[in-house]
């Protein structure tokens, strides 16, 4: 289990229900589960309300969502700077009920451009509050028991993503418009609900009222300098960079493995379903377990370098699919989406703790927008690349991508030499 965020020791179930007993971090969860339920209905179900009821082409449907990634991309940075000014609290409190009004507004659509314009909107909201929120969770607990607690986070959002999935089928055998609408209704009130949540969570979630970081604020505080500016680190922006190319691994298992299954292997193409249950409750399971050990820059890096491995032997496994029987293919799949699945957990882990102890404290908005943005930019191109290499080339393109990950490790290890936490990085550039 994770560390409580507040006394350091082990967070404990409530006697009645499997919840922390820290309240601060129970209400956390809450939020987190309720937001990825409603995530899980709305995923489920998008694509097609938006081919089968709007009446947009799959063609057009892919490249909107596309053009509403990359906007994302680009939201990070300045909602993590606005947090940094108003408060991460106060922003989201705001955030929420946007997301709520934009995902409602999927019911009105009856064009393309209109569709565009407001995939656009809702995606960079989203983008922006995963950045508001981890900058949020960065001041409100305490850095000892941060990575941890974000693995517990982690594990209880699959969790609900699955429960959303799962209810979001009984949509998808309607397939009717009302049945749709009725699944982004409750996605909209998932974001208000969440908002409800945040409205009583003890904390301001402003730099001045952070607690989480406290110690290493007081040591930055000492800098004449002033706060460091997060697009002018150079070692947190190579970080990031790294650490976006580990996060193609998403674009493996949602792209490039379930092509790979029905075009590249003799498995039935139910082993689709199967590598994403796998996938869903390794995390569920073991995400926590996984984060353990991992407590300073080294042993993020390590562990960053450990999962890089894993994910390239993840790929090989898959390769090795593409030759035998299909229960041997099956068997394939399933052990290489196990090893993918571990490779995501440590990388997971590590990539918390980098961002948090590399970024400067006064400035946990703007440095977990541009970790963020790293991401997004990774779930933008991930597709393509994936498909350029591992879909059209077969075993050769998978081998080509375990090279990369195997290869990105051990540069990522290098970029955190002689760094720690709140650490002015060796190649920063501070503004003038």
């Amino acid at each position: 289990m994770t560390s409580s965020p507040r006394t350091g020791a082990r967070p404990r179930a409530s006697g009645r229900r499997l919840l922390p007993a820290d309240p601060l971090l129970r209400r956390l969860v809450l939020m987190g589960l309720v937001n990825s339920v409603g995530d899980g209905l709305f995923v489920t179900v998008n694509v097609l309300f938006f081919t089968r009821s709007i009446g947009l082409t799959p063609t057009s449907v892919a490249l909107g969502l596309t053009v509403a990634g990359v906007c994302g991309v680009f939201a990070g940075v300045p909602m993590g700077r606005l947090a940094d000014r108003v408060g991460s609290k106060r922003l989201l409190l705001v955030v929420g009920p946007l997301e709520a009004a934009a995902v409602l507004g999927y019911a009105f659509v009856h064009s393309f451009a209109a569709f565009v314009v407001l995939a656009c909107a809702a995606t960079a909201l989203s983008r922006g509050a995963t950045a508001v929120r981890s900058a949020l969770i960065a001041r409100a607990l305490p850095a000892e028991g941060q990575v941890r607690a974000r693995a517990l986070l982690r594990s209880v959002m699959n969790a609900g993503l699955v429960v959303g999935s799962g209810g979001a089928a009984i949509a998808l055998q309607a397939d009717s418009y009302t049945g749709y609408v009725t699944m982004m209704v409750l996605d909209a009130v998932s974001f208000l609900g969440v908002t409800v949540l945040l409205a009583g969570l003890p904390v301001s979630g402003t730099a001045a009222g952070a607690t989480g970081a406290a110690g290493a604020a007081g040591a930055a505080a000492d800098d004449p300098r002033g706060p460091r500016t997060a697009l002018r680190d150079r070692r947190y922006l190579l970080v990031t960079a790294l650490h976006a190319v580990l996060e193609l691994q998403l674009a493996v298992l949602t792209v490039g493995l379930p092509l790979w299954i029905v075009l590249g292997t003799g498995a039935p193409a139910a082993m689709v379903a199967a590598v994403n249950v796998v996938n869903c409750l390794l995390v569920v399971v073991f995400q926590v377990r996984a984060s353990r050990g991992v407590t300073d820059v080294a042993s993020a890096a390590r562990a960053c370098a450990r999962g890089a491995l894993l994910l390239a032997g993840g790929c090989l496994v898959y390769a090795a699919a593409q030759y035998g029987p299909a229960w041997a293919a099956a068997g394939a799949l399933l052990v290489g989406a196990l090893v993918h699945t571990l490779g995501e957990l440590l990388t997971s882990a590590g990539g918390w703790t980098l961002s948090l102890d590399l970024a400067d404290p006064r400035s946990h908005g703007e440095y977990q927008g541009v970790f963020m943005s790293g991401q997004a930019a990774a779930h933008v191109i991930g597709p393509l690349v994936v498909t350029l290499t591992a879909v059209d080339h077969g075993a050769v393109g998978w081998v080509v991508l375990a090279g990369v990950f195997a290869l990105t490790g051990p540069a990522l290890t290098a970029a955190v030499r002689g760094a720690g936490p709140g650490a002015v990085p060796a190649a920063a550039v501070r503004p003038g």
